[in-house]
């Protein structure tokens, strides 16, 4: 079974935390083969979002309010599933939920997504658009996008 739950950074314990850091390092740099500086500040000020199961982390994402995003709106980013638990609706789930979490906390307010440029049609399912051009972040193609917040779901 799948347990949600939703943390400010200061209310996550150090296991917790740990272990968030693990899943994010385990898909952002080992699996994904890039160097980069994860650790950048905005998770203090961020939403954390996790699924987990037997006690482990296996979803998560965080969700930058719009006073600390460069993009002035809420962002969802670090958005990544355990690789067991790929391919099950976990994935969709957890964007489902992120922007669900948005429309509470910054209602009529934009979403925007720095999204891998393979994820596009994934994001465009949820009402996300292009809004600019492709860049290259850590050597991955990615997509600045962002879903207007009447967007249908």
């Amino acid at each position: 079974m799948i347990h949600w739950h939703l943390h400010r950074f200061d209310a996550l314990s150090p296991q917790q935390l740990y272990l968030l850091m693990q899943l994010r390092q385990d898909v952002f740099v080992v699996e994904q083969h890039c160097a980069y500086a994860d650790l950048d500040g905005h998770d203090f000020p961020a939403l954390h979002l996790s699924a987990w199961h037997h006690e482990q982390p296996v979803a998560y994402l965080r969700i930058v309010p719009p006073e600390v995003h460069a993009s002035g709106c809420p962002s969802l980013g670090r958005i990544c599933t355990a690789g067991h638990m790929r391919r099950k609706g976990l994935g969709r789930d957890l964007v489902k939920r992120g922007l669900d979490l948005v429309a509470t906390y910054w209602p009529a307010q934009d979403c925007h997504i720095g999204a891998q440029s393979y994820l596009r049609r994934f994001y465009e399912s949820f009402g996300f658009v292009i809004n600019g051009h492709e860049y290259n972040e850590d050597g991955i193609p990615h997509l600045p996008m962002r879903r207007c917040a009447n967007a249908p779901e």
